[in-house]
């Protein structure tokens, strides 16, 4: 392996691994344990108000974990701030690879510690509905950071793509997509049935519980067919923080019937993806969106909203919807619903994460 391959590489901007909620955190646990198994080490800094073990390391990736505030506005950055310190002089890294646009805020400390800086713009949060003016401009100012002051800027997806280039004059940045794991078409109907839901009869989402996720706007639209099909609505997933729009879409769901299966992983997951009629996801925001690539592998038919990002996939026309237009959504979830059951099938090969971490491990080389 090449010498520059062989140092130690510190990962932060992320909550932390395994089993932790979220894109980015699925991201890590599952492209540094391949970046660990290539001969490099790794050390990813987790959160400890997420972690709930005592792991020492994760299939080859050290863990180290450090205290944050739990308060929203000051968790990132406090954490990503003492995260460059000890990566510096604790751990002795010879490069930060720093996650997301809020984390990217302290690029310039970093480098000014002397360390080698790789960034990765997984999408620009400040577009979330649930940020204020201020935390807005601090997310767009570390957008800034990261794109301008890191040596390497990893992109993932088209769109990103084109956004460092327009806006910031970024011409170098390396695309390379986030992955998705293989599907599991072994598990059985035990899950979903403990649930009452009958294979292939449920629409199933999950993610956040966030505004710009819109399930409430999925519920509604589901509200409508309810009484017309016999079907179900899940959603599996859970919020950071217990908020008001948290409190409130949990009240509409139990109103409307919905089942929330909380935030959940592995066998029960493979399940649920396995087993259900079609997918949706009617968010006005994502990245690169890894529950629908992740819904997409299990060959369901998906409907998701008009966005850049969902646009960027190239599905099939009849496969969007415009953003925010509950009475198209619940017409299409309607087509859908007398289609049931059916099968697509997509092309996804550059999602796959053996590739993705040999691209990732290409950046480091440059380094």
């Amino acid at each position: 392996m090449d010498n520059a391959l062989t140092k130690k590489i510190v990962v932060t901007g992320t909550r932390g691994i395994p089993g932790i909620l979220g894109g980015i955190e699925t991201v890590c646990e599952e492209l540094f344990p391949r970046i660990a198994a290539r001969g490099c080490d790794v050390t990813l800094i987790r959160r400890t108000n997420y972690v709930h073990d005592n792991l020492p390391e994760y299939k080859g990736v050290k863990l180290l974990d450090l205290q944050a505030p739990q308060m929203k506005s000051l968790e990132t950055i406090v954490h990503t701030l003492r995260a460059v310190w000890v990566a510096k002089f604790k751990l002795r890294a010879d490069l930060l690879h720093i996650h997301a646009v809020g984390p990217a805020l302290v690029t310039p400390f970093a480098r000014l510690l002397g360390l080698k800086v790789v960034f990765t713009h997984h999408g620009p949060d400040y577009d979330r509905k649930k940020w204020n003016g201020i935390a807005r401009f601090m997310l767009r100012l570390g957008e800034r950071m990261g794109v301008g002051y890191a040596h390497e800027v990893i992109v993932i997806s088209n769109v990103i793509h084109a956004l460092v280039q327009k806006k910031y004059g970024r011409t170098d940045a390396c695309l390379i997509h986030n992955g998705v794991p293989d599907p599991d078409f072994t598990v059985g109907t035990q899950y979903p049935e403990s649930l009452g839901l009958t294979p292939k009869q449920y629409i199933f989402t999950m993610g956040r519980f966030v505004p710009e996720k819109n399930f409430h706007q999925l519920i509604n639209a589901f509200a409508t067919l309810r009484d017309k099909r016999d079907c179900r609505l899940v959603i599996a997933g859970d919020a950071d923080f217990e908020d008001a729009y948290a409190h409130e879409l949990k009240a509409l769901a139990r109103r409307e019937g919905v089942i929330l299966t909380g935030f959940i992983k592995g066998a029960k997951l493979h399940a649920l993806l396995a087993h259900a009629g079609f997918f949706v996801l009617p968010s006005s925001h994502e990245g690169l969106p890894l529950s629908l690539l992740e819904a997409m592998t299990y060959d369901l038919p998906v409907l998701v909203s008009d966005i850049p990002a969902h646009i960027d996939m190239g599905l099939p026309g009849d496969a969007y919807f415009a953003v925010g237009n509950e009475g198209k959504l619940a017409e299409k979830m309607a087509s859908l619903l007398d289609a049931m059951p059916c099968r697509r099938t997509y092309p996804l090969a550059q999602y796959q994460w053996d590739h993705i971490a040999e691209q990732t491990l290409h950046v480091y080389s440059r380094l």
